[in-house]
């Protein structure tokens, strides 16, 4: 089972606080046990932006398990399809193209995502298994 990581779990654990941390961290494992975890270009500029350098980044997701899959063409272009009709049935801009992207990423490359961000990527990528670890 692969399964793609969104930053906000990712976060939960890093920071190591947070209403989320112990559901995010059991959610983590139990994907480990089950097979790979993977993550694009998003979900790692953004997590990466947490850490103060690069090397201390890459090791942490290291000891995770976390391995860069970057996204293809068709994932872009989902993510737009997507976030077009999102905008068009009247979405705000709450929700950015990089969650769009992230999902997109998920659907193409993996067999479910983990994200506490559910309910967009149900209603718009009908197709993606995404596993919410707070609920």
């Amino acid at each position: 089972m692969r399964t793609a990581v969104d930053s906000s779990v990712l976060l939960d654990v890093f920071t190591g606080a947070g209403p989320f941390l112990q559901a995010s961290q059991n959610a983590l494992r139990r994907a480990i046990s089950e097979g790979s975890l993977i993550a694009g270009e998003v979900v790692w500029a953004e997590v990466r932006a947490s850490f103060p350098s690069n090397n201390e980044f890459e090791e942490a997701m290291n000891r995770l398990g976390v391995q860069y899959c970057p996204s293809p063409e068709s994932a872009a272009l989902e993510a737009g399809r997507a976030w077009s009709a999102y905008r068009q049935a009247g979405g705000k801009r709450q929700q950015l193209i990089p969650d769009f992207l992230v999902a997109s990423h998920a659907l193409m490359l993996a067999d479910r995502l983990l994200t506490r961000d559910r309910g967009f990527s149900k209603r718009y990528f009908k197709k993606l298994d995404v596993w919410d670890p707070s609920v």
